[in-house]
């Protein structure tokens, strides 16, 4: 799909975005520990219910991602992460490669592609997704970002306060980041375009 349409991409009339959502969780700051083996280790554990769902998308030829935090994923966010998309694009159509979760498949989102791509042919839709393979979080390179998040700030473990601290680290790395990865390129490279 990426080689059929090289030339609106190369131009920037089309952007392709990979999106997932990512659940932060209060927990996700805990850090490995180191013992001896012949030594018991007692490990505090809390039942902390502090969350945080980001939508994000990376921008497959640049690496950067695009992040926005919500209290939860469902069909309502999904479509307002959209509009942000849409917002984030002016004067591109969007080709989005995500994961086939309940509410990207809702009927609120189906309707709402439906009213945005209303009397365009497909080759002129505002926003085309692409569904993923089932059960599948390897295609999407967008898992490697999260997992980079959150192992870097596990570094910090020690010195992360609070849940509102996590958030923030994690938000920084994000945005601070470009990302370049094999995974990120598993679906083709376009070796004439230069950033």
């Amino acid at each position: 799909m990426l080689a059929s349409n090289r030339e609106e991409i190369e131009a920037g009339r089309l952007r392709v975005l990979l999106i997932d959502e990512c659940h932060l969780l209060w927990g996700d700051k805990t850090c490995y520990v180191w013992e001896k083996t012949d030594q018991e280790i007692a490990v505090g554990v809390v039942n902390e219910r502090d969350k945080q769902t980001y939508y994000g998308a990376v921008d497959y030829l640049n690496g950067k991602l695009l992040l926005k935090a919500y209290k939860a994923g469902n069909s309502g966010n999904t479509i307002d992460y959209l509009r942000y998309l849409l917002d984030q694009s002016p004067n591109q159509r969007l080709l989005l490669f995500w994961d086939g979760t309940s509410y990207h498949r809702s009927h609120l989102v189906q309707n709402f592609l439906g009213e945005i791509n209303q009397g365009l042919s497909q080759e002129q839709w505002k926003i085309h997704c692409v569904r993923f393979a089932p059960n599948c979080p390897s295609q999407n390179p967008i898992e490697d970002i999260w997992l980079q998040a959150k192992t870097w700030v596990r570094r910090f473990c020690a010195l992360i306060p609070t849940f509102s601290h996590l958030k923030w680290m994690f938000e920084w790395f994000i945005r601070n980041t470009t990302f370049d990865f094999l995974s990120l390129q598993m679906y083709g490279v376009f070796s004439e375009i230069k950033y």
